[in-house]
């Protein structure tokens, strides 16, 4: 397995310092190679991101590697007297068989307004099965690697690189005072899931919001600007990135 993913691994160890430049020691180096080596994820396909100093793995990287070891099949069935639709909290169950005379391995998992970002809220029906699905795939495969899509509302998130700072005392008060989510938190998983310039995201997000700086923007306005950006990064990032490159301030030469 380690020589079939050698070249693999000194790619993704090449990608991930120029992705997350300044972040990675040289024990997330070697964590990155071990998680190449073993599972063959790809930093190009985003099966691993870095949060807060550890690696998460992603439902694609998850599904990638289920194609790769021929997994025969998922089941997923909903728990239903655990579900809720009025409130929103729905409850998965899903199944990985590995080949055909697996006996199968279990994962459940939930989601509700509570345990997911604001970003998502509305989808929880969706994000309970993703976590079931990989929580199974996890275990079938043996990965102690938590999941990205498990993430709550990822109030642990890596303090973002001068781009976002609340006054969370203010009365504008961007940030969270009500045990939401913090903005700057979500934005700054964005950032780093696409690989954006800061600067850029801030000056294309104050224009959004129409004031002279993000945080004279209202939670509404910098809420909307954040589904927006992840909707663009999704969808049309290189669109995106031509629209940010917009903001870049003119570098003067001296002759």
């Amino acid at each position: 397995m380690k020589t079939s993913f050698g070249r693999l691994a000194r790619k993704n160890v090449r990608l991930a310092k120029g992705k997350w430049v300044g972040e990675l020691s040289s024990h997330q180096v070697q964590a990155l190679r071990s998680l190449t080596e073993n599972y063959g994820f790809a930093v190009a396909l985003s099966d691993l991101i870095l949060l807060d100093g550890g690696w998460y793995v992603t439902h694609a990287g998850l599904l990638r590697l289920a194609a790769r070891s021929r997994c025969n099949s998922i089941r997923v069935e909903q728990v239903r007297h655990f579900c809720d639709p009025v409130v929103g909290r729905w409850v998965f169950k899903a199944t990985v068989y590995k080949s055909a005379s697996s006996k199968g391995f279990v994962g459940y998992g939930d989601a509700d307004p509570s345990n997911v970002s604001l970003m998502v809220h509305g989808a929880e029906l969706r994000i309970a099965e993703t976590r079931a699905v990989n929580r199974a795939l996890r275990k079938a495969y043996g990965i102690g690697l938590c999941s990205v899509e498990e993430l709550g509302s990822l109030s642990g998130t890596p303090k973002p690189p001068q781009i976002y700072r609340a006054q969370e005392n203010s009365h504008s008060s961007n940030g969270s005072s009500n045990g939401q989510p913090r903005l700057r938190d979500r934005l700054c998983v964005l950032i780093r899931q696409y690989s954006l310039d800061p600067t850029l995201v801030k000056a294309y997000a104050a224009a959004f919001c129409g004031t002279p700086t993000l945080k004279e923007a209202s939670r509404e306005l910098v809420e909307s600007f954040i589904s927006h950006l992840a909707t663009s990064a999704k969808e049309n990032r290189d669109g995106l990135q031509c629209k940010l490159n917009s903001y870049a301030q003119p570098v003067e030469v001296q002759l």
